[in-house]
This record gives structure tokens, C-alpha cells and sequence, in this order.
């Protein structure tokens, strides 16, 4: 891992560099942290001495959602091109996600229908589709059909504001977007006493859930890239990031409070991605950057889509789902169910959201040529979802994913 000891750049990037593959090789790391915490909370481990090594590794493994929304806004503002129509931005955003998303929806009301004759709740059905669910406080509705695609609910919200806010941060003094950067983790740690002014059944999604709330790491991601792209950015290099955000996950999960996990690795994951970023402006070699990490990045979308509704589909078919496989068949159904989620994801992406995105989206018109350019990569727009304590758990038994007791 090469890293320098601190991020100093003295001049800005007017067209930087706008391959970061280091980011894409870290999508998948973000996405195996919740496919553990997923696996950890539907308890598929029964032995209690393997499910408790799977419980200390990943406890705060659905923070990998809080990684993709900070990396999302970093990204965007990174590959965004002044003078590029809203309508044209917001265009590609949904041909990115809505392919996937919908496929997704379909073939999980479909099995449930199906297979487990599952009722339909003609709402939450149409707000899932829509993607508009996350908005709806209702217990058990954010979460609906393909449980997971709350997530892109906000992300919805974000592609949607960025266009209008997106002229204000590229004049933004760096003052105000250091601002913006120190001020996201304090306005998280904020939201525990806040949510005292929302009824306490909405607690949970005041929290975890609102369009609204969860922008603030979005945020704080793009005011990061905005200050790497004018090279005001002041960090560590990615070495150093690492180690902080290794030392920040354990010291967290073994003895911090659960209220101030997101606030810690909001900034640990900031770190590390604006580290990566400046790593790959320099042409530094990293780990992430390798061919294998950037194809399991590029396919980390579709597995996160996909990963819940299939261990949850296998388990209700076994009679499983809540009790878990005694002895090595856990940690074994663990193993098969990653390389089964990303055989799929594997499909997904090179048959449905590769094709689709391509033409579905608007062409985009080339960059004047300068130096050190290379072409724009699709971003990171994925999963993300509760990032510290858990919710209530799901009415149905289709979104049965169990999350730890707040702190």
C-alpha cells in the first residue's frame, strides 16, 4: 500500500485526473461489510463460538452503507462536468440504479407470490418501486419488497438535489466546505438527542432511514471531493488513513457507544476515500486498484441488491430462517452464499445494468482534451443503509433481518 505521510496538494486540479479505480476496488470492501453484518443478524451460524467471531467482525458492518453514501457524493462532484444538464445528469442516474432496482422488485414480489404466498401490500408495493419509501415513516413500509433498495430511495434524493447545489459548492470558499466536512460528523452524533422530537415509533427512521438525514454524509462527501479537486485537501495519505480507520472500527465496536459509531467512521471513511482518490491522481499503486478489486467494485451494486433476498429465499425454503445451520453447515452456508450472491451479481451487472445503462442513459458529450485525463467512470450509487443501531424488527417475514438493541 503506498501512501504519502499527509495529502498537500498546492494548486488545484482544473480537469483532474478522473479514473479512481482505488474507489471502485473499495466498493466491494464497503459491500462485504454488510453482506457480514447481514449474515451476523439473520443468524445463519447456530454454533454460538462461530456466530460470536462473525458478531465481533462485522457488528458495524452496515455502516458499509454510510461508505457508499459519502463515497457517492465524492464521486459525483469529482466526474461532474460544469455545464452538464440537469436533465441529462439526472437521466444517467436513473438508468444506473433503475434497471437493477426493478428487476429486483419484480422477481421478489414474484417469489413471494409464488413460492411462499406472500400477501401483497399494494402501497408499499408501488412506494418501493418508485423508490419513494424511504420517505414513508411507516414501520415495515421503508423496508418493503427487496429490503434493501431504501437506500437508493435516498440516493433518488440526492441525484436529485446535487444538479441545483452543485454551482454553489464549486464557488463555495474552502473555508465553507471544511465547514461542511468537521460539521457532519457533530450534526450525526446531534441526531440521538434530536430524535426526541419525532414520535418514538419514527425514532428509527429519523435516524437511519430519512432521505433528509442521511444526505449529511452524502454531503460530506462532496465537499471533500470539491477541496481534492482545488488541491486544499489536508490528510493523511492512505496508509495512515487505513490504519486510523482500523483503529477506529475496533476501538469503536469494543468500547465506544453505539451513538457515536456513525459520527467516528463518517470520518474514518472520509479519510480513506479521499486518500484513495489522491492515490490514484498520482498514479500511486494501492491494493484496491488491482483487476480483480475493480471487477468486484463494478459488480458490488448488483450483490448488495441481491444478497438479503437471496439468503432470506434459501432459508425460508430449508424451514432455516431465524434458527440457523448447527455446526460447520453455517459458517459453510456463509461461504455459499457469497460466492452464490456474487455468481448473480456477476449476471446482473454484465447482462442487465451494463446494457441498460449504456442506453438508457443520454451520450455524454466528450471533455476538451488536456493533460493528464483519462475518461469518467460511472460511480459508486449503491447500497448504503443504517449505519450505527438497528431497527425494529420487519413485520414481514420476507424482510426479516434481525439488527442489534440500541446502546
Amino acid at each position: 500500500m503506498t501512501s504519502t505521510p499527509t495529502v498537500v496538494r498546492s494548486e488545484p486540479l482544473t480537469r483532474p485526473a478522473s479514473r479512481l479505480p482505488s474507489l471502485t476496488g473499495l466498493r466491494w470492501i464497503a459491500a462485504l461489510l454488510v453482506f457480514g453484518y447481514h449474515v451476523g443478524t439473520m443468524r445463519i451460524v447456530a454454533e454460538p463460538d462461530y456466530q460470536a467471531v462473525i458478531d465481533w467482525l462485522f457488528t458495524l458492518g452496515l455502516s458499509g452503507v454510510e461508505f457508499f453514501f459519502i463515497l457517492s457524493g465524492f464521486v459525483l462532484v469529482w466526474s461532474a462536468r460544469d455545464g452538464d444538464r440537469r436533465r441529462d445528469f439526472w437521466r444517467r442516474r436513473l438508468a444506473k440504479i433503475y434497471p437493477n432496482h426493478l428487476l429486483m422488485w419484480a422477481v421478489v414480489l414474484l417469489t413471494g407470490v409464488w413460492v411462499f404466498a406472500d400477501p401483497v401490500n399494494p402501497r408499499a408495493a408501488v412506494e418501493n418501486l418508485l423508490l419513494l419509501q424511504a420517505w414513508d415513516p411507516t414501520p415495515g413500509y421503508f423496508y418493503s419488497v427487496n429490503s434493501v433498495s431504501w437506500s437508493l430511495s435516498c440516493e433518488l434524493f440526492f441525484y436529485f438535489c446535487l444538479p441545483f447545489a452543485l454551482p454553489l459548492v464549486r464557488r463555495a470558499r474552502p473555508g465553507v466546505l471544511w465547514a461542511v466536512v468537521i460539521a457532519v460528523p457533530l450534526l450525526i452524533v446531534a441526531l440521538w438527542p434530536g430524535q426526541r422530537l419525532v414520535p418514538q415509533e419514527s425514532t428509527w427512521w429519523f435516524t437511519q432511514v430519512f432521505p433528509v438525514v442521511r444526505s449529511l454524509e452524502f454531503w460530506m462527501g462532496v465537499a471533500a471531493a470539491e477541496l481534492l479537486r482545488r488541491g486544499r485537501w489536508r490528510g493523511p495519505g492512505l496508509t495512515a488513513a487505513s490504519v486510523i480507520f482500523v483503529a477506529t472500527w475496533v476501538v469503536a465496536s469494543q468500547w465506544i457507544r453505539a451513538e457515536l459509531w456513525a459520527a467516528l467512521l463518517a470520518a474514518a471513511y472520509l479519510l480513506v476515500i479521499a486518500a484513495a482518490a489522491d492515490a490514484d491522481v498520482r498514479g500511486a499503486r494501492t491494493p484496491w486498484r488491482s483487476r480483480p478489486m475493480v471487477w468486484l467494485g463494478e459488480v458490488s451494486f448488483a450483490f448488495y441488491l441481491v444478497h438479503v433476498f437471496v439468503m432470506v429465499t434459501v432459508l425460508r425454503l430449508a424451514d432455516r430462517l431465524g434458527v440457523g445451520l448447527p455446526g460447520w453447515w453455517g459458517p459453510l452456508a456463509v461461504v455459499g452464499f457469497l460466492l452464490v450472491n456474487l455468481v448473480l451479481a456477476a449476471l446482473l451487472h454484465r447482462w442487465v445494468e451494463m446494457p441498460l445503462t449504456r442506453r438508457l442513459g443520454p451520450p455524454r458529450r466528450p471533455r476538451p482534451a488536456t493533460p493528464g485525463g483519462g475518461p469518467v467512470p460511472g460511480d459508486p450509487a449503491g447500497p448504503p443503509g443504517p449505519a450505527t443501531t438497528a431497527a425494529p424488527a420487519p413485520e414481514h417475514p420476507r424482510e426479516q433481518v434481525a439488527v442489534p438493541e440500541r446502546r
